[in-house]
């Protein structure tokens, strides 16, 4: 599985799912917008994102690209799946989803700003828009949380 990250602003979520992705054995990840590197323009550690990474920033490969529709219409155009992580009018529960494992590794999941989340634009390239149902009174997650509970239930299957 692939993961894009979409204008997320906090480092701290940036290296929760960067470990996450590890211990989940995921391929790579893209880091798009305003979403913050492992390292800066001067090729420096961001200590915030390592600090929560605990060093799977180190040898996950990542990949920074500035516009997530255009990475996204590429990825489509290389065989890939998407899905977007989001709730939505047309979002369906994450528990719905099955992968294969031969698909597993051409599927994509994008995630959002932790604020606004994904825009319209993204969310037409996408080929299911996946959501967690919500129970309480809060209508969302922490997007590393919302990242860990996905990323795992849709390896269940395989």
């Amino acid at each position: 599985m692939i993961v894009v990250l979409h204008d997320i602003r906090s480092a701290h979520n940036v290296g929760s799912i960067f470990r996450t992705a590890d211990a989940a054995g995921l391929s790579r990840l893209y880091l798009c917008g305003i979403t913050p590197t492992p390292r800066d323009r001067f090729w420096r550690a961001q200590t915030d994102i390592a600090k929560v990474a605990l060093g799977a920033e180190e040898w996950l490969p990542w990949e920074y690209a500035k516009s997530a529709v255009r990475l996204l219409t590429r990825l489509k155009k290389e065989g890939c799946t998407i899905l977007a992580l989001e709730q939505s009018a047309r979002s369906i529960p994450y528990t719905r989803i099955r992968i294969s494992k031969k698909q597993w590794s051409r599927t994509v999941l994008v995630l959002g700003n932790e604020v606004t989340g994904l825009s319209r634009t993204i969310l037409n390239r996408a080929d299911t828009i996946i959501e967690i149902p919500m129970h309480g009174r809060k209508e969302s997650l922490n997007v590393a949380v919302a990242f860990g509970i996905a990323v795992f239930a849709l390896q269940r299957a395989l």
